[in-house]
């Protein structure tokens, strides 16, 4: 039997990037599309609780699919719950604009929907591909001036390698992040800790009032080893990100702060 996959996505279900791990993926594996009906970026792992969830069947050029009106784990967990689909594997992408470091994996939806697959039982692959203009990641979805020929050949590649070989043992997840020009193959890399320098931008609208604008340059490299570093380097970073966010380090000192 071939191996059966949900793909879903943060950037829409009509998104270039969905769609190219579509046909990257179709020819080896089964793959149902449940994905967010509208660009889901930066909600993280946020679950809506507060609001019912529908879900409207779609065609896309001729192929099903499921569009939530919800977030990316929305998506996952519909599929998983609703729709009864048992994957084998999930897959989140293919993003417009990488996924780097502590502070992209904590905010992603594609990330999150990763997360979510694998909190449920399910393993999961995120793969993200840089963008060359940061403004890229805010236009029309379903357009890109980015070229996801590099990128679709590594979502097949990194699955057929899981399917043949099983997921690694100690991950939950696999971050993926393919550069915009690739140089290099792939690099088991660890988290950097930050891929923007954050600040923010205050403005006036037209009665004098205040708002803001979160903003902040990218930055541009971090120490070797890291996924920052890697895809600076015009490598592909393939990182092992664990649920546990334990931190074993620190235990002997929270067991002396605490104790009696």
């Amino acid at each position: 039997m071939r191996p059966r996959v949900l793909l879903t996505n943060d950037d829409g279900v009509n998104s270039v990037g969905l769609w190219t791990a579509y046909d990257a993926l179709s020819p080896i594996a089964d793959v149902t599309v449940v994905a967010p009906a509208t660009q889901q970026s930066a909600v993280g792992r946020s679950i809506s609780i507060f609001e019912p969830l529908r879900v409207d069947e779609i065609v896309h050029n001729g192929v099903p699919a499921y569009a939530v009106a919800g977030k990316p784990t929305d998506a996952v967990i519909l599929g998983l719950f609703a729709l009864k689909l048992a994957p084998d594997l999930i897959v989140a992408g293919i993003n417009i604009g990488e996924n780097l470091s502590f502070e992209s994996i904590m905010t992603s939806g594609t990330v999150g929907a990763a997360l979510e697959g694998a909190n449920q039982g399910v393993p999961a692959i995120a793969v993200s591909l840089q963008v060359e203009d940061q403004g890229d990641k805010f236009g029309d979805p379903r357009r890109s001036a980015q070229s996801f020929a590099g990128a679709a050949r590594v979502v097949r590649d990194c699955c057929e390698r899981v399917f043949a070989r099983g997921f690694p043992a100690g991950a939950d997840v696999i971050n993926v992040n393919v550069p915009a020009r690739p140089t290099g193959g792939y690099e088991c890399t660890r988290l950097a800790t930050k891929l923007f320098a954050t600040g923010v931008e205050r403005r006036l609208d037209p009665r004098g009032r205040p708002y803001y604008w979160i903003d902040g340059p990218i930055i541009e490299d971090a120490e070797p080893g890291t996924d920052v570093h890697a895809i600076r380097e015009g490598r592909i970073s393939v990182t092992p990100i664990t649920l546990d966010s334990t931190a074993p380090a620190a235990a002997p000192a929270i067991a002396d702060l605490f104790s009696d």
